[in-house]
């Protein structure tokens, strides 16, 4: 932000940023639902400005749910003792902003770090802080997609986004199950579809299909289970669940209207949630501390990592060209995309921040050199010490 101050304007120090979120999270939780009730304001009033480059603006808005591990250094507060490695597990989402922008957090549900990654209930309470941070209008029905990885292929989490008064669009990644792989085997060859890349364009030695039967029993009506098979590339090892040597990904959904290659590109591109994940650590993610303090309530704790990363990773999706120069065109597809918060800083700062700081290691560990007169052994100097 401090690179753009044509866009942003004087940006307040780090020390001055961080006494204002302590005095923040000392208000209590009326503070905290204020902070995300006026962010609410301020993204439907930015999405209604940016009109067609809004992430809404071909009716759906998609949230990526994920988690992120954060590892910590903790002396103080251990997980077990011996052990001075500790972390979180926090459980992000992300409004995607189509294949040429960012991500735009819109929660951050703070968690221990051996917290599980396919727990149902985590995943209903961040969705619903997800949806509390989009405008009203988009808040249930069709035109809002969920879509997780395999964490959040569970009964629980998928039976409560297709409950009857909320008909959540999904997209939820599913585990390769013994009844899966059964239900491959049996799909005749003329039934697969050959998946198809973002340009439209064949992709190599991929197929996808849907299956039906006993692999559906138990779940929501309407939930559609698609199968991709795919050819490892070359050196990886094969698992159990794959079939014939092809690699399995499964996936569900409630999209009727699409044909399978189109909804498996759009699960495919679910892998854009990593790309967030890794602005988000640039952009201060990886200061998540471990656990609250003895004496730190559990607010201050929750609110200084999720919450004060919350407007920082807001404004990440609507860098312009002109003000930062993060843009650059792909040259396979000539689809403009972004840069990351770390190649925008390394361009803003330049090379000489990099040779300052390698001139402060320097100074800070200096090279000793000592001169030996010529004739004099290695080992001893002509008073007779020997060298250190």
């Amino acid at each position: 932000m401090r690179a753009a101050p044509a866009v942003f304007g004087p940006v307040a120090s780090d020390p001055t940023v961080s006494r204002l979120f302590g005095q923040l999270a000392s208000g209590g939780k009326r503070v905290l639902a204020a902070l995300r009730t006026a962010r609410t304001e301020v993204r439907e009033h930015v999405w209604r400005l940016a009109g067609d480059a809004a992430p809404d603006a071909g009716g759906q808005v998609i949230v990526d749910i994920d988690g992120v591990l954060v590892l910590a250094h903790s002396r103080s507060r251990t997980p077990r003792p011996g052990r001075r490695r500790s972390g979180t597990n926090p459980l992000m989402g992300f409004v995607d902003h189509s294949r040429g922008g960012s991500g735009e957090p819109v929660v951050g549900l703070l968690r221990p770090g051996n917290a599980c990654s396919n727990t149902a209930a985590d995943h209903i309470e961040a969705t619903k802080l997800a949806l509390a941070q989009l405008p009203k209008r988009l808040r249930r029905g069709r035109q809002t997609l969920i879509r997780t990885d395999s964490g959040g292929g569970t009964h629980e989490f998928v039976a409560w986004l297709a409950r009857r008064g909320r008909w959540l669009s999904y997209s939820v990644g599913m585990t390769s199950t013994d009844a899966v792989h059964q239900a491959v085997l049996k799909v005749p060859t003329s039934a697969w579809t050959p998946a198809v890349e973002p340009d439209g364009d064949i992709r190599d030695d991929a197929w996808v299909a849907e299956l039906a039967g006993d692999c559906l029993t138990g779940w929501p009506k309407g939930l559609r289970l698609i199968v991709r098979k795919e050819r490892p590339h070359p050196g990886a090892q094969l698992r159990f669940t794959d079939a014939d040597g092809m690699r399995l990904t499964c996936f569900a959904t409630n999209t009727a209207s699409e044909a399978i290659a189109a909804l498996e590109l759009r699960h495919r591109q679910r892998a854009r949630a990593e790309d967030r994940i890794r602005a988000a650590r640039t952009t201060g993610m990886r200061n998540l501390r471990p656990a609250p303090g003895p004496t730190e309530p559990q607010l201050t704790s929750t609110f200084r990592p999720c919450e004060q990363h919350q407007p920082t990773g807001a404004v990440e999706p609507w860098r312009t060209p002109d003000a930062t120069a993060g843009h650059s065109t792909c040259p396979d597809s000539g689809i403009p995309h972004q840069h990351s918060p770390q190649r925008v800083r390394q361009q803003a700062d330049g090379p000489s921040c990099k040779i300052e700081a390698n001139v402060v290691r320097r100074r800070q560990r200096p090279l000793m050199i000592r001169l030996i007169p010529y004739g004099t052994s290695s080992a001893t100097t002509n008073s007779g010490s020997r060298i250190p």
